[in-house]
């Protein structure tokens, strides 16, 4: 049996997860569109100050939807230059890759995402940093998904890559349920602060 960080049997931790991620998200949608530009802005700029941010040549980051936190603003920063850009493509239920969109398309659910044939794929060995949405996330940076694994499959494959989460700080809990097969990220940026995990040995604040 997979073991978790509660001691509960996986039925009942399905049952808290599905919870705290409708919390999380009414939560996240409860943000004004002001708000939500606001408090987007403000993280962007926290994440272009990071050293981490700083040294990074090709980033992973995504384009947002519904409630998410934008990060749309950060290409356009001036610690930006120079820098590689790319965002995920889901192409089956399970995989996804990256790319540096040559052209954009409406996908499934509305979601932005690059045109393939128009886009450049970036192998994940080059990523040096991912930066990716979640619905809930906690102080020790484990972090709670949409639920279908995308990022939990793909991290390992970015051997040389730090990840962080970004996210409002209403989506905070105080423990996210994990099993053992869940990945933690190194950090997670919000509108007021910087979490760093045990451990790190990166420099995510300036």
């Amino acid at each position: 049996m997979m073991e978790n960080n509660t001691g509960l049997p996986e039925e009942d931790l399905d049952q808290i997860r599905r919870q705290l991620r409708r919390s999380r998200k009414q939560a996240r949608n409860a943000l004004t569109p002001e708000e939500r530009e606001e408090k987007s802005m403000r993280t962007v700029r926290r994440i272009a100050q990071s050293p981490v941010f700083q040294a990074a040549h090709t980033v992973m980051i995504y384009a947002s939807m519904g409630g998410e936190l934008s990060l749309d603003a950060l290409p356009a920063q001036p610690e930006s230059a120079g820098k590689r850009f790319c965002y995920p493509l889901c192409v089956s239920e399970t995989k996804m890759v990256p790319m540096v969109p040559g052209a954009w398309k409406s996908g499934a659910y509305g979601i932005r995402e690059p045109v393939r044939e128009a886009s450049e794929e970036v192998a994940p060995e080059e990523i040096d940093l991912v930066l990716c949405p979640c619905t809930a996330f906690d102080e020790q940076c484990n972090r709670m998904g949409m639920g279908g694994g995308y990022y939990d499959r793909f991290l390992p494959k970015c051997v040389n890559a730090r990840a962080a989460m970004t996210a409002f700080e209403v989506q905070k809990a105080d423990r996210i349920p994990v099993n053992e097969w869940d990945r933690p990220a190194d950090a997670v940026f919000t509108e007021d602060a910087v979490y760093v995990r045990d451990g790190s040995d990166e420099a995510w604040t300036s």
